[in-house]
């Protein structure tokens, strides 16, 4: 018997707010619904012609997603229409039901949103954490820009690439952060190919995805004085995260992260031991009295933990560390403010800040990269670049006075 598709549309039950687009598949008398997850508004539908209405006063992002949804609609019916052509081929009996299966099994996967979100649960089920909270971070500001309906990998070109790229730069996204974006959005798209769910179409070939020298973000050691000699007495919560910006410094510029996951056996016999969580490095610091001054400030006894970064071991560990890195991170850019610096503050600024003043002390630059554990001198070479151009200045100076 004939099976027939139908693209039917459920309005809410409150006028103001959009309905749904649904299927009715209906075979051998038996029917059923697959729904979609696009939505309309009830004047947005022409119900005796089953289409989207395109009404030409409409603002150019709401009719981009009418377009979109549109030729999806014609997409969806094609792949029924062809699962139905397989499953006649085979000349045995099947159901509504076996349709309705097969239509979801190709769908879990159909478009470039879904198959990013599947993959960020999937990526975050092996455990894959960090890679899946940057693509999601990433997903998030596309959905932003775009919509959350889906797209067909089709849709995913260089022109919608460059449509995105525009609308950050005019959101005030700097170049990295949208290189960072557009790397990440890339690196998706590239499993997708992988996995034969789209063909290679270099959607990205007319974005950027480099990187800018980095704009300077280290401060003198005259501002790390002022830093630790703030009176924040009265502001527990910036005392307490200036603290943590100051054991990094102390630390030769420990990342938070590596802060987060110290613990209280990684401190024996004056040197404290720990692994970079960036590279699995192990580093070694001698214990000195400042750091031992902010270790006893605080009252860890009920973790493991050397920092009372982390607090509750029966929670989940990441997103302490996440939480406390966003508001000392938010805490120390209000400090920043408060001193009139010209950058923001953030607990990288101490990292950067001990290279620079090792380097303005005229310590050699292999044992800067050893103290940092950076993988390579060229890695340092690269990190101080942008950090502090008095050397070269003073350098050039002598130059010009010996004309």
């Amino acid at each position: 018997m004939a099976t027939t598709v139908k693209v039917k549309f459920r309005a809410s039950s409150i006028g103001t707010r959009e309905g749904t687009i649904y299927y009715q598949v209906i075979h051998a008398r038996v029917a059923r619904q697959v729904r979609s997850d696009y939505k309309l508004y009830s004047w947005e539908w022409d119900a005796d012609h089953a289409k989207v209405i395109l009404s030409p006063d409409i603002e150019k992002k709401r009719s981009r997603y009418l377009i979109s949804m549109k030729a999806s609609l014609i997409s969806d019916l094609a792949r029924f229409k062809e699962i139905i052509a397989q499953l006649e081929d085979t000349g045995r009996p099947y159901t509504t039901d076996k349709v309705v299966e097969l239509y979801t099994s190709l769908m879990d996967c159909r478009g470039f949103v879904t198959y990013a979100r599947k993959l960020i649960g999937d990526l975050g089920q092996i455990g894959k954490s960090r890679t899946a909270e940057r693509y999601a971070t990433v997903l998030n500001s596309f959905v932003r820009f775009h919509g959350a309906y889906d797209l067909q990998f089709g849709e995913v070109n260089s022109k919608l690439m460059v449509e995105y790229e525009t609308y950050l730069k005019e959101n005030g996204v700097c170049p990295n952060s949208t290189s960072f974006y557009m790397r990440n959005l890339r690196a998706i798209y590239n499993r997708a190919v992988e996995e034969s769910l789209t063909g290679q179409h270099n959607p990205f070939k007319y974005v950027y995805t480099g990187v800018d020298k980095t704009v300077k973000r280290a401060v003198p050691l005259k501002v790390i004085r002022r830093i630790r000699d703030a009176d924040l007495t009265l502001e527990p919560t910036m005392d307490y995260a200036r603290d943590l910006f100051m054991f990094s410094f102390y630390t030769r510029g420990m990342s938070f992260v590596d802060m987060a996951y110290l613990k209280k056996k990684d401190l024996q016999n004056g040197i404290l031991s720990y692994r970079r969580q960036k590279t699995g490095q192990q580093l070694f610091v001698r214990w000195e009295e400042p750091m031992q001054e902010i270790a006893d400030k605080y009252d860890t006894s009920g973790t493991p933990y050397l920092l009372p970064i982390i607090k509750d071991t029966e929670e989940d560990t990441y997103r302490q560390y996440k939480n406390a890195s966003h508001l000392v991170n938010d805490k120390l850019k209000k400090l920043g403010d408060r001193l009139g610096l010209c950058i923001p503050l953030t607990t990288y600024v101490a990292r950067h800040a001990w290279a620079s003043i090792a380097r303005s002390k005229n310590i050699p630059l292999s044992t800067i990269s050893e103290a940092m554990g950076h993988d390579s001198e060229q890695t340092t070479r690269i990190y101080l670049a942008s950090l502090d151009t008095s050397v070269v200045d003073k350098a050039n100076s002598l130059i010009l006075k010996s004309l």
